[in-house]
């Protein structure tokens, strides 16, 4: 059987209401036009569904059998309407967001904080990795897009775009007989213990390339966990740690000793990475949007000697 989903609609309606009347009132039509098409749809089901009383219809045996499964059907459709309208007006969602530590900070939570305040109703999902493993979340479709930092090789299948550039720079306690500013070369700062991150992670990569210009070869001597892990490690007079700026604007700079390097850490980028091709929900490209338009280089503006 070919039977339009309007006849379906129309007896949904009337099923319901148990009334003719009340089914024209809420689909907005008239009752003679719904009279019509039921007795369409029992010539095409070769059964009779309704039977008129004097305060409406009762359905049926057949119509109640019929009812049971259309209604079920037609719940759904309206729920998931209705989950489409508070999608649309960003009221209802879920974002699952995989971040590198570097990227959490300098990126994400900046933006996710005002996020937050003008859609309460979506829910974020946040997974915080390495860069490698944040990519490999995303090929697995286990997260609507990934923010990053370089260096990185992009998979096929995804696409990167730039959000801003951040700046690192070495910083020491107060325990070294270093001043703020020092520049040092990279068999100077080779003299003192290193602070950095393990051999998975871009910052490694990202270092360990730097070191390898300067002919000398990067191998800290505390390891760090996470990005965030680095500060504390170095008030704690354990070496000399690479921070980005963005990490230093909220703390008491009076108590680091911020260096120079020559030649200078090149500053590297941030980027969002995502499948190609694949559109993301409503809610996730509103969160994407957001993220585009943030500023370039916002939050780092800070005079790290000064």
């Amino acid at each position: 059987m070919n039977i339009s989903y309007d006849h379906y609609r129309v007896f949904y309606y009337v099923a319901k209401y148990k009334s003719f009347t009340g089914a024209a009132n809420a689909l907005l039509n008239s009752q003679s036009n719904l009279t019509r098409m039921m007795k369409k749809l029992e010539h095409e089901l070769e059964c009779t569904l309704f039977v008129r009383q004097r305060h409406g219809i009762a359905l049926t045996p057949e119509g109640e059998k019929l009812y049971a499964h259309i209604s079920i059907a037609f719940e759904h459709i309206l729920f998931g309407e209705e989950e489409i309208a508070r999608d649309k007006s960003l009221q209802s969602g879920i974002i699952t967001i995989a971040a590198s530590e570097i990227a959490l900070h300098c990126v994400l939570l900046p933006v996710l904080k005002n996020f937050r305040k003008a859609y309460p109703g979506i829910r974020l999902r946040i997974s915080n990795q390495s860069t490698p493993q944040a990519i490999d979340v995303l090929q697995k479709g286990l997260a609507d897009f990934a923010i990053v930092t370089e260096p990185f090789k992009l998979p096929g299948g995804l696409c990167s775009d730039i959000l801003r550039s951040i700046q690192e720079v070495p910083v020491c306690s107060k325990a070294f007989p270093l001043s703020a500013g020092t520049p040092l070369t990279g068999e100077q700062i080779k003299k003192y213990p290193l602070i950095g991150l393990g051999g998975q992670t871009s910052s490694f990569s990202f270092f360990s390339d730097y070191f390898g210009k300067l002919g000398l070869y990067f191998a800290p001597d505390v390891e760090a966990a996470t990005a965030d892990q680095i500060l504390p490690m170095i008030k704690s007079d354990l070496g000399i740690g690479f921070v980005p700026i963005d990490f230093l604007k909220d703390e008491n700079i009076e108590n680091l000793v911020i260096l120079n390097m020559k030649p200078p850490i090149p500053a590297r980028t941030i980027c969002i990475l995502k499948h190609k091709g694949t559109p993301l929900s409503i809610a996730a490209s509103e969160l994407e949007r957001r993220l585009q338009n943030k500023r370039q280089g916002e939050g780092g503006h800070i005079n790290p000697y000064s």
